[in-house]
């Protein structure tokens, strides 16, 4: 897996990321100029201020997509993949696990990952309701109508993913190219009607523009980092496509549109300032309203797709590094590993999107609430970025504390803009974020108790397989495979077996399963096996954070090691636990029910490792917390 895209194309892939890594951000010329003089912020709009805010957004696009995400960050692949627990992985890599630090790093990732999940649900939201406000800029009178049309096209998105993304998919990459053609077009046409707008690269207006307005400039800086978010999937979508297309697809057509899309609007409001209602609507006349809204709307939701998929994703790693429960999940693509649908994640994320459009009620609301998640993120990849280049790469560390130092300070200025906005929507991301938060801190803490309270009583194996075979038991046909923990001693399945069956089968596999924190594990290390003597064997198998667990599977890697596994002559024996809380140490008395509330909701262990559930036989055990 070293290597995922060698077959394809740069052109192809290039092709490909434009379509799912870039609708975020793509869509946010549909909203940003009109926050950032929205009459909440108290800006001015005169020539002068213009100039300013999109000498901001330019050399924003410039210093924090182009230099820290695609020239920095995207060099922190972790295997390949990013993202930020692959980044978080990486970080807790690079220190001990008796390191100071480890904790700390854990939990800041986590708040990061909890973050992005605030986001994922805001993105939808303000995306679709964005594209769909056109419809009252061309007729006033259906205002009434934008939220209700919002919602059926999000329950329509949400209720097709099931289905996949592999077909529709394929349309993605030649549709953006598209939106981003007419964004390049569109803010061309106002350029050329007022080439002066060039002058706000000169970096001077946006110095000029803080300086003179100081309070209200950094009020306004909580709508300008609109026109950043979706910086993030740029890191997070590194192991479908690579950094190299990543890359190309941003230097040569997403910046360019962005960024002359960003002057055309400029110039237009020099020009025109009433079409500050909504510049984006207003850039070619009233006869393009429509036609802009129906591509809006397309952009919107492939935009919003890249966002659930990312979630999916995210998840999926989440329960592979042991901070969610394991979940359904549904593989929509016979040929594209990455392709998947967690149903509970699903639509419970399609239950608070449509709360949020509907509390919300528009996407200046919805701003408030959108640019503090990103900004959080942003700031959680930074600070991990530093661990990462310092005691990974072992670079120099005054050139650590410079580069991220200088990143650092511009998220912090960022954040701290959009947390002005805590009281007026951006308390919705951030109380997301920590109850998410919580239930991973939660499930990982629960895990671990569980963990030491079977350690606690544990039987060694090899000690109680010398002494079961000085008198051994009757052994029938067949092969038994026992699961059991990292740290467990003679499973409970075997015991009981024993105690109520006085039989052993003729070869006994005790199976562990170990969770890596890097993303692949390639087939020539998933394996190794230890001989117990007596037909008795250890196995341990490894898994990334992005391997699929398959039981089945890596028993067949066994073959080099003379172990061959007859399907209807194996059968499973797994320890179901049944977790209780008591009262004492461990967590608090909420924690502990909240834990055991998931550990009953978990998707059961057979499934989520694709045992065929004919031959599973299932032990239960009490464990106390």
């Amino acid at each position: 897996m070293a290597n995922q895209h060698t077959k394809s194309s740069l052109a192809g892939l290039t092709l490909a990321a434009v379509g799912i890594v870039y609708g975020d951000i793509g869509t946010s010329p549909l909203y940003t100029m009109k926050e950032v003089f929205s009459k909440e912020h108290g800006l001015p709009l005169n020539e002068a201020n213009i100039f300013g805010i999109v000498s901001l957004i330019v050399w924003g696009l410039i210093i924090i997509v182009s230099l820290k995400y695609v020239t920095l960050v995207l060099r922190a692949d972790n295997r390949g993949e990013g993202g930020i627990m692959a980044l978080t992985a990486l970080a807790l890599e690079s220190v001990s696990k008796n390191s100071r630090l480890y904790f700390p790093l854990t939990v800041l990732g986590l708040f990061g990952a909890s973050l992005f999940y605030g986001d994922g649900v805001i993105t939808p939201a303000m995306s679709v309701l964005s594209a769909m406000e056109g419809i009252e800029v061309a007729t006033p009178s259906f205002k009434p109508v934008v939220v209700p049309i919002t919602l059926i096209v999000l329950i329509c998105l949400y209720a097709v993913q099931s289905k996949g993304t592999a077909g529709i998919g394929k349309l993605f990459g030649p549709i953006m190219i598209l939106w981003f053609s007419v964004l390049a077009i569109m803010g061309l046409y106002n350029i050329l009607r007022m080439p002066a707008i060039l002058g706000a690269f000169n970096p001077w207006h946006a110095l000029v523009f803080l300086n003179e307005h100081r309070w209200i400039a950094f009020i306004a800086l909580g709508a300008v980092v609109l026109a950043f978010t979706g910086s993030e999937a740029l890191y997070a979508d590194m192991g479908h496509f690579g950094s190299k297309p990543i890359r190309s697809a941003w230097f040569f057509i997403v910046f360019p549109s962005l960024t002359l899309n960003y002057l055309g609007q400029g110039a237009l409001l020099v020009m025109n300032p009433a079409a500050v209602e909504n510049p984006f609507y207003n850039q070619l006349g009233a006869w393009s309203i429509y036609p802009l809204v129906i591509l809006s709307t397309i952009a919107a939701v492939i935009a919003s797709q890249s966002t659930i998929s990312g979630t999916f994703s995210m998840t999926k790693q989440a329960i592979s590094l042991g901070f969610l429960p394991r979940m359904e999940i549904v593989h929509t693509s016979s040929k594209e590993i990455g392709q998947i649908y967690i149903p509970v994640v699903n639509w419970m994320q399609l239950a608070v999107v449509v709360g949020a459009v509907i509390g919300f009620g528009s996407s200046s609301n919805l701003a408030s609430a959108y640019g503090i998640a990103n900004t959080g993120t942003m700031l959680v990849t930074s600070l991990l970025t530093f661990f990462v280049i310092r005691y990974g790469w072992k670079y120099n560390l005054y050139l650590c504390i410079l580069a991220t130092g200088f990143f650092l300070t511009i998220d912090i200025s960022l954040f701290s803009a959009n947390a002005l906005k805590f009281f007026h929507g951006g308390y919705f991301p951030i109380l997301l974020g920590l109850v998410i938060f919580t239930v991973m801190l939660t499930w990982k803490r629960g895990r671990e108790l569980v963990f030491d309270n079977l350690k606690r009583h544990a039987i060694p194996l090899e000690d109680f397989l010398e002494s079961l075979f000085v008198s051994p038991p009757v052994r029938v046909a067949g092969t038994a495979v026992f699961l059991r923990g990292e740290a467990d001693g003679v499973p409970h399945a075997l015991l009981h077996n024993l105690s109520h069956n006085k039989i052993l089968h003729e070869r006994v596999i005790f199976l562990t399963l170990h969770n890596r924190d890097i993303p692949w594990v390639p087939f020539s290390e998933r394996i190794k096996v230890i001989d117990l003597g007596n037909a008795c064997y250890q196995i341990d198998v490894y898994y990334g954070f992005k391997n699929e667990p398959d039981i089945p599977n890596a028993l067949a890697l066994c073959a080099p090691y003379g172990l061959t596994f007859e399907p209807m002559e194996t059968s499973y024996f797994i320890s179901r636990q049944t977790i209780i809380s008591s009262p004492g140490s461990g967590m608090a008395a909420w924690r502990e029910s909240v834990f055991v509330a998931m550990s009953r909701i978990a998707r059961d262990a057979a499934d989520f490792y694709q045992i065929p559930s004919n031959r599973v036989i299932e032990v239960g055990s009490q464990v106390e917390i």
